[in-house]
């Protein structure tokens, strides 16, 4: 990467780092392996917000969504999004739990490709036999690309059934990466084919307890959801679980039957719900319409005695931020990974080809 580089010390843990010009924080971090506050990376969620203690840092694109004008004077800045323009001092979080995990950078063959509905791909990845990778369920990946590129991707296997790593890829027009799984162009990657991944990721993982819990998916957000539900449910753990799955079509709820054929045998642990916003009316019993977090309202406007796990577009989890305290969720319950469906991101956090318009809300 040419242009200068700065010094980066995060506090309060003392920790430095070397960041170029036009890399942001949060990457160079994350490399570093310190297990930063993050979600979508792309500016919308502000979960990567931190404190500018000390240095200079600009956005390329501009202030993103996810902080406002007043936030920014009071000095806060959102990691995923800020470049260095001089040596900095910021003061962020490491998220307990998952800081201790081992990041690491291993090779992996892609073992088997299935498409589970006309835009998304199941994805098995084989590591060599001498390879483990201890991770927490909702956590996710990167596949490392050419020139510094990388694609991040929620694991959807538990750990104790990681033998290969699944993975739900949608496809993205203008994603150099789906497109080649998708089997387009001469350097299409087909079963056999190596890549580089570097895992774990992220700090959306399932915590310990023993009250409710509703999940709220969008889209291929089910994915980390499911690594979560079939920890629960297959550890032997006991606790009532409420799953929301919002999607535009019913063909977009491309395990639908995986999900009723678990809720028939966990015996009243797993409710099932499918929200559709753009499809007919509902189909079957356990089909609603509308959006999917003003279902999860009318069934439970008491979300005090709760935890939320969401994964989807940030539009969703923006709605479920905005309406869920108003009906007793307190937001250091309201756990999230929220993310955008763009092309490959090139290491200066422009894509390869224009973006594509921002998810609607259940896409």
């Amino acid at each position: 990467m040419s242009g200068p580089c700065y010094s980066v010390c995060i506090e309060p843990h003392g920790r430095s780092l070397t960041v170029a010009a036009g890399e942001p924080v949060l990457q160079a971090a994350l490399a570093a392996g310190l297990n930063l506050p993050h979600s979508c990376k792309s500016g919308h969620c502000g979960s990567c917000r931190s404190r500018l203690i000390a240095g200079e840092i600009h956005y390329p694109n501009g202030l993103p969504l996810g902080i406002t004008a007043e936030e920014a004077r009071r000095g806060q800045i959102l990691l995923c999004q800020a470049r260095p323009r001089s040596d900095l001092t910021v003061e962020a979080r490491l998220i307990a739990g998952v800081a201790a995990v081992e990041i690491k950078t291993l090779p992996c063959r892609i073992a088997r490709l299935t498409p589970l509905a006309a835009d998304v791909l199941e994805v098995l990845l084989q590591l060599p036999a001498v390879e483990q990778l201890r991770f927490q369920p909702g956590q996710y990946l990167d596949v490392l690309l050419e020139g510094g590129r990388r694609r991040s991707f929620s694991i959807a296997c538990p750990p104790h059934d990681a033998a290969r790593l699944e993975l739900h890829v949608r496809r993205v027009p203008g994603g150099g990466f789906t497109e080649r799984l998708f089997g387009a162009g001469a350097d299409a990657l087909t079963t056999g084919s190596l890549l580089r991944i570097e895992a774990p990721m992220g700090q959306f993982t399932y915590r310990d307890g023993a009250g409710p819990i509703i999940m709220v998916g969008g889209g291929t957000g089910f994915a980390p959801l499911k690594s979560m539900l079939r920890h629960v449910l297959e550890t032997g753990i006991r606790r009532e679980i409420h799953f929301y799955w919002g999607a535009r079509h019913r063909s977009d709820l491309y395990e639908e039957a995986r999900m009723l054929s678990w809720a028939a045998d966990a015996h009243r642990q797993l409710r099932f719900i499918a929200v559709l916003s753009e499809g007919p009316a509902a189909q079957a019993p356990h089909h609603r319409t509308g959006w999917v977090h003003e279902a999860v309202l009318a069934d439970h406007p008491d979300l005090s005695p709760f935890e939320v796990y969401a994964a989807g577009p940030p539009a969703m989890i923006e709605a479920m931020r905005a309406s869920f305290p108003r009906h007793g969720l307190p937001l250091e319950r309201l756990y999230f990974d929220s993310f955008d469906y763009a092309p490959d991101a090139a290491p200066d956090g422009a894509p390869d080809s224009p973006a594509p318009a921002p998810p609607a809300l259940l896409s």
